[in-house]
């Protein structure tokens, strides 16, 4: 089945979609940021077929988010964040904020995050670069931006 590309699309949301929108990647990176590096790790945590794992592990390392390298003298690789991964988590880091919030029920959270600079257990919250105020969809506004679509006639 051939997915939609949203790759050429004036829109930043849909070109990260064109790159981690397929339901397994985003789980794939996230396997490979908690520390599981190896295929048969990450295959037997997500109980993906190995045809798909490589499908996607293909996919991310051709984007940029994954790099592949050996870690013995056969053909076995070991799979590492790039700084384009790296930064990609902490979208998923966001994401897994809002499923905390909104979907973890009464159990709580799956994971905590502590934080490096501080030690403390905390949540991660967008803010702006700028000032660091916390922003949040009713505090914004969405301008043309300098790669906007031509206006359309």
């Amino acid at each position: 089945m051939q997915r939609t590309s949203f790759g050429d699309m004036a829109c930043s949301i849909a070109r990260t979609l064109d790159v981690v929108g397929e339901p397994w990647s985003p789980l794939i990176l996230r396997d490979v940021w908690v520390g599981m590096k190896r295929f048969d790790e990450i295959q037997a945590d997500l109980g993906i077929s190995r045809k798909v794992l490589t499908e996607r592990l293909t996919h991310l390392i051709e984007h940029g988010v994954l790099e592949r390298r050996p870690y013995d003298r056969r053909p076995r690789y070991e799979y590492h964040l790039t700084a384009k991964g790296a930064e990609l988590v902490d979208v998923l880091m966001v994401m897994a904020g809002w499923g905390d919030r909104w979907l973890a029920g009464e159990a709580g959270p799956p994971v905590l995050y502590r934080h490096h600079a501080c030690g403390e257990v905390g949540g991660v919250e967008l803010c702006c670069a700028r000032c660091g105020e916390p922003m949040h969809a009713d505090n914004v506004d969405v301008i043309p931006g300098p790669g906007s679509a031509a206006p359309r006639a």
